[in-house]
């Protein structure tokens, strides 16, 4: 296993000028700039490792997807696998979109799917008022992605991932801050979810999404 060694912060001499201005320690911008510097010392560890998946050897953007995590309040390691860069765009998968709604105390319910439709609704904390959001084929036919090698092997669940992230922007979009778009709806693929055929009306569960399909 690579360990991690997190390097040394460099020894740069202070003058009068750098010190923070009374009452200046706490302002919000500065906070944030030194939050920043620990994730790029940490980033330059996790860069060098297998767990950063596509971003290994990419520091800076090791640095942007720990930093756009915290925003969201994940942690490190959770936001590397949680959100992908896609054409410099920052997007959360969306398993991680529906677990930030659902943490935030909203509901979301998986009321029907198939490889030809998905119905999903949903309701903030607190509302009597659901939301429902159905995406089909056809639909996705119409703007052109039924082409798209995952819509081909797997339309359920990239029908899943476009309902997830409608209703997600529905119901929630303050829990999404500036990253408002799942990844699947970006770059059309779909991230370790298999969904089963014709399930009945449950709750919607990650554990339930991401299980293994039973062998035939």
């Amino acid at each position: 296993m690579t360990d991690l060694a997190l390097p040394d912060e460099p020894n740069v001499p202070s003058t009068a000028d750098e010190q923070p201005a009374p009452g200046a320690e706490n302002s919000p911008l500065l906070l944030w700039a030194q939050e920043a510097r620990q994730a790029a010392a940490v980033a330059q560890s996790i860069a060098r490792t297998s767990f950063a998946g596509a971003l290994k050897g990419k520091p800076e953007e090791v640095t942007a997807v720990i930093l756009a995590g915290s925003e969201l309040g994940l942690k490190p390691m959770a936001a590397l696998k949680s959100i992908d860069i896609i054409q410099g765009t920052p997007a959360l998968r969306s398993h991680a979109m529906r677990g930030l709604v659902l943490a935030a105390g909203h509901e979301i319910e998986l009321v029907d799917s198939s490889a030809e439709h998905c119905v999903m609704r949903g309701r903030r904390r607190g509302s009597e008022t659901w939301q429902e959001v159905a995406w089909t084929i056809e639909r996705a036919a119409q703007l052109g992605l039924t082409g798209k090698q995952q819509w081909k092997t797997q339309p359920q669940t990239m029908l899943v991932a476009r309902a997830t992230g409608e209703l997600c922007r529905l119901i929630a979009a303050d829990v999404l801050h500036g990253m408002p778009y799942a990844a699947e709806e970006i770059e059309g693929t779909a991230h370790a979810e298999v969904v089963n055929d014709r399930p009945p009306p449950r709750p919607l569960s990650v554990a339930a999404l991401t299980a293994a399909q039973p062998d035939a």
